[in-house]
């Protein structure tokens, strides 16, 4: 019985051991701060789509879902009429799989909304390297043709190695290859903050 406690002590140190050890250094966005930013890339949107006509959100899963959703509610709230949302699964697309030529069959109706022909906004929390926004456009194409795509990020941290960049962003914010930004949704963390989170040696 003691053998089988020290060897789970050791499993668990050998595990921790392999996980990257992070510290935060600082909150970046407040609950309120998140809102008040939101409701300023709403009416960015309105303004530079003159309106809403023709509009639909698409979110990049898991945390571009809840600023689609609550993008395009504030965007009905102005508006005055519902706009359409969607969600985007791209974890097959991503180019730095080890399976070469993995590509899923799509079903249409996964993504939630028509985007032929329509003025879409994809959705992501972070936007960093540009690979998941690339990713993110090979498979928004197998849905329809887009007669426009922008992107709306909540937080651009800058290090891009495509070149890539959002229409609408909430905040820039410079980081060093050591840095993590922790975007928190209550939809998805029961929490509400953005955080600027540092590896540990």
């Amino acid at each position: 019985m003691a053998g089988t406690i020290v060897e789970r002590i050791l499993m668990s140190t050998d595990t921790e051991a392999t996980k990257p050890q992070l510290r935060i250094k600082g909150r970046l966005m407040s609950a309120s701060e998140i809102e008040r930013t939101l409701v300023r890339l709403a009416h960015q949107i309105v303004e530079k789509t003159n309106g809403s006509e023709g509009l639909v959100l698409v979110g990049i899963k898991r945390r571009g879902i809840p600023l689609a959703e609550r993008l395009a509610t504030l965007i009905s709230g102005i508006e005055k009429r519902p706009i359409a949302t969607g969600v985007l699964d791209i974890r097959f697309y991503r180019d730095d799989l080890t399976t070469e030529d993995v590509r899923p069959i799509v079903d249409k109706r996964d993504l939630g909304a028509e985007i032929t022909d329509r003025d879409v906004i994809l959705c992501d929390d972070v936007l960093y390297t540009g690979r998941t926004i690339r990713a993110a456009l090979d498979a928004l194409f197998d849905y329809g043709r887009p007669r426009r795509v922008q992107l709306a990020v909540l937080i651009d941290r800058g290090h891009r190695e495509l070149p890539i960049e959002a229409t609408y962003v909430g905040k820039n914010v410079p980081t060093s290859g050591r840095e993590i930004i922790e975007v928190k949704f209550r939809e998805v963390d029961n929490d509400e903050q953005v955080l600027l989170v540092e590896r540990v040696d």
